[in-house]
């Protein structure tokens, strides 16, 4: 089916079911520790729900609609998509994937520097046709309503749709999930993904007998990550309809979900504040909200985690590294898993959204690789 024209939108019934809800909030008992350790504190949930109600302009849709945005049929299921072309004659096709607790919102910043780099001080050589759909069960796609839809088949959606679109060939982008989707679709669709890049790179760490003092220090952060940081991933793999209650039902409880991941997976200096604006914040949250899907959302753990971050990337790679990343192989242990490895670079600042915390540096790494397969 041909892709539609497609607007985002927040009525005003469902802006005022979200205030009266977070204005009933039953909060729990402050923390009995001094710091992050225990999950998001009570006074700054409060203050971010206090935010949402009372500050926020509810403008996340509008965001969204300054772009070309379409909803498509794919495999039976609707898709939904920014698809933005560039100005440049010779622009390269690129689908972006995001992750979670991401959205297609994270790519705005970026949007206008890949497609247009004429206009933002670039160059035009470097022009993309970017393609950023919303995974399945996300933001305005729609919600599966059977089970199958994992890291693989998302990536064979994608090709049909970077096909349909007029894309013969084309290169992916992505973090966290859209990684691991990026990786798939070189490996289902080699005749036409020039190259694979992303910015979190999950690959075999420990492996080597003569560890460099990096990977000695990444390992202990693997493990400790392991350790204390891998509880959401672990009930949303195992019981995501359980979960999913809770956050639908109360504001409170999706925001504290998603905004604890922004404390801890940004660059900051103790504070997610730091790293990204709090609407920038409550634009990611409210997106989760309003379109009800935590638990869509989760069920991505359910059908693939795991596995959808071990099998081989044979295609042209690139990997840009963010000192803040959940996970930070060497190079050679990146080139592990991925195979042809030809663009590897560690950044200065940076954590896993990166995105939204160093746009112009991911816009300059997609650049850098794209130049080398394009």
């Amino acid at each position: 089916m041909a892709a539609e024209p497609f607007k985002a939108q927040v009525s005003a019934e469902d802006i005022a079911d979200l205030r009266e809800r977070l204005a009933r909030t039953r909060w729990p008992e402050a923390e009995p520790v001094a710091d992050w350790s225990q999950g998001l504190p009570l006074a700054y949930a409060q203050e971010l729900c206090r935010s949402w109600a009372e500050d926020y302009d509810f403008g996340f849709a509008d965001r969204l609609n300054a772009f070309p945005q379409f909803r498509q049929t794919v495999d039976g299921l609707g898709i939904h998509f920014l698809h933005v072309r560039s100005p440049e004659p010779g622009a390269f096709p690129l689908v972006v994937t995001h992750g979670w607790p991401g959205s297609v919102l994270e790519f705005l910043e970026v949007l206008g520097p890949l497609t247009d780099p004429r206009a933002h001080g670039g160059d035009p050589a470097d022009a993309f046709h970017v393609v950023a759909p919303s995974l399945p069960g996300y933001g305005f796609s729609d919600k599966p309503a059977s089970t199958g839809w994992g890291v693989e088949r998302t990536a064979r959606a994608w090709d049909e749709l970077m096909v349909s679109l007029g894309y013969e060939r084309y290169g992916a982008q992505g973090g966290d999930w859209g990684s691991a989707v990026s990786g798939a679709l070189g490996e289902v669709a080699a005749e036409r993904v020039a190259g694979v890049h992303v910015n979190m790179a999950a690959a075999p760490m420990g492996q080597f007998e003569d560890p460099t003092p990096e990977e000695r220090a990444a390992l202990e952060a693997a493990k400790e990550f392991g350790r204390t940081g891998r509880g959401y991933s672990g009930q949303q793999a195992t019981r995501p309809q359980t979960l999913g209650y809770g956050l639908t039902d109360s504001p409170a409880g999706q925001a504290a979900w998603i905004a604890e991941k922004f404390w801890a997976w940004t660059d900051n200096n103790g504070h997610p504040e730091d790293a990204l604006t709090r609407r920038q914040i409550l634009d990611a949250i409210s997106i989760y909200w309003f379109t009800a899907s935590a638990t869509s959302s989760a069920r991505l753990y359910w059908e693939s985690y795991g596995s959808g971050f071990r099998d081989k990337v044979t295609a042209p790679s690139g990997i840009s590294l963010f000192p803040k990343e959940i996970t930070r192989p060497s190079r050679r242990e990146a080139e592990l898993r991925f195979t042809d490895l030809r663009w590897f670079e560690e950044l200065p600042h940076g954590g896993h959204f990166a995105a939204l915390e160093e746009p112009a540096t991911l816009v300059e790494q997609v650049r850098g690789f794209f130049r080398l397969v394009r």
